[in-house]
């Protein structure tokens, strides 16, 4: 019995861990509740094959407290020269009645939000990623955005 329950806990770990082939780095970090107009969350970038080109996504898990049409994110690139390249992000995150996208069986959805593509890394790198939403004619920004409660960075292998 154990060598079957082991057997098939094996074929399950294999099942998982292919079906992800174009994964390279794939980090979470969790905000609470609501994410601070000042809070800016880091990822330090594993060192990537120089020869080859990557897809760049930026992962958002959010729940039903979300009450946005959209979405606005400032992201940095940052270089090893020291160098930075700054974006100003606009994603779509509900239908026009209000359904949250994303993928996701319960309350929480995540989405997978394209950032970059065929990028090409010379040596380690860092993002950083800080949230930008304001209200329609508001020029402050929302001090504390509720229903997203973790920001997430992707690189793909380009195919």
């Amino acid at each position: 019995m154990w060598i079957k329950n082991s057997a098939l806990l094996l074929l399950v770990v294999i099942l998982f861990s292919s079906c992800d082939k174009k994964r390279v780095f794939d980090e979470y970090k969790s905000v609470g509740s609501s994410w601070h107009k000042d809070s800016i969350v880091t990822f330090n970038l594993p060192e990537l094959d120089s020869t080859k080109r990557y897809n760049l996504f930026v992962n958002l898990r959010a729940n039903n407290d979300y009450q946005y049409n959209n979405l606005f994110l400032i992201v940095a690139l940052e270089l090893p020269n020291g160098f930075t390249k700054v974006d100003t992000l606009e994603y779509q995150m509900a239908d026009p009645d209000g359904t949250l996208l994303g993928d996701g069986f319960t309350d929480i959805k995540e989405s997978k939000l394209f950032y970059k593509e065929n990028v090409k890394f010379r040596s380690k790198y860092k993002v950083h990623i800080k949230q930008a939403v304001r209200e329609n004619g508001k020029v402050p920004g929302v001090t504390a955005l509720d229903g997203i409660t973790e920001v997430g960075f992707r690189i793909e292998k380009k195919e």
